[in-house]
């Protein structure tokens, strides 16, 4: 008996519909663990001695995005121990500090472009330098780099009449713009930012 290429085409579909529906059927396609297997359970990470904060102010067409760890007293001495005086320092603890700024503004009276910068202070005494820089993503300011130097303004340092114990970055409203002020123990440091009409 002669089979013809049809025949053989039609018990070969035949076939693979069988495997195809056998490879598919629920039982196989489930992935039920057997009963005594065991899911492993991943814990949540511990918490950072210097947790991460986020300060912002939001206008109608733009908005200030400062995002920091917030390094604690914890007995030591602020600007000796900790972000001594006269050294750079990454404005907060562990991933050096980073805003953006989504409109173009003004801060200490000089113009800066939007876009995302990293944050390094020098704080002293009676005054702080402000530096924003290009380069993100730094970890602290061990390769800070003043060739990526996009901004640098000095603001007065004063006696706060509160006591903090993280340093600690909040935004004010003001008339022509907002303030960013940088608290840490008995110190308070405003840099002014100007918005454009």
């Amino acid at each position: 008996m002669k089979i013809t290429s049809v025949y053989i085409l039609a018990l070969g579909l035949s076939f693979f519909q069988a495997a195809f529906a056998q490879s598919s059927s629920p039982a196989d396609s489930t992935h039920h663990l057997a009963k005594n297997d065991t899911l492993k359970v991943i814990a949540p990470p511990k918490p950072r001695p210097s947790p991460m904060a986020v300060a912002c102010h939001k206008e109608e067409t733009m908005y200030l995005k400062v995002t920091y760890c917030q390094p604690l007293r914890k007995g030591r001495q602020v600007f000796t121990e900790l972000a001594p005086y006269g050294k750079i320092w990454r404005t907060g603890a562990n991933e050096a500090t980073e805003i953006t700024v989504t409109k173009d503004v003004k801060i200490g009276g000089k113009p800066l472009k939007a876009g995302t910068y990293t944050v390094f202070t020098i704080p002293n005494h009676d005054k702080w330098t402000v530096i924003l820089n290009s380069e993100l993503g730094q970890w602290g300011e061990y390769k800070y780099d003043s060739a990526k130097d996009v901004l640098s303004v000095e603001v007065p340092a004063q006696k706060n009449n509160e006591i903090y114990e993280a340093f600690t970055i909040q935004f004010n409203e003001t008339k022509t713009g907002a303030d960013m002020s940088l608290l840490w123990d008995e110190t308070k440091v405003v840099v002014p930012f100007t918005f454009a009409k």
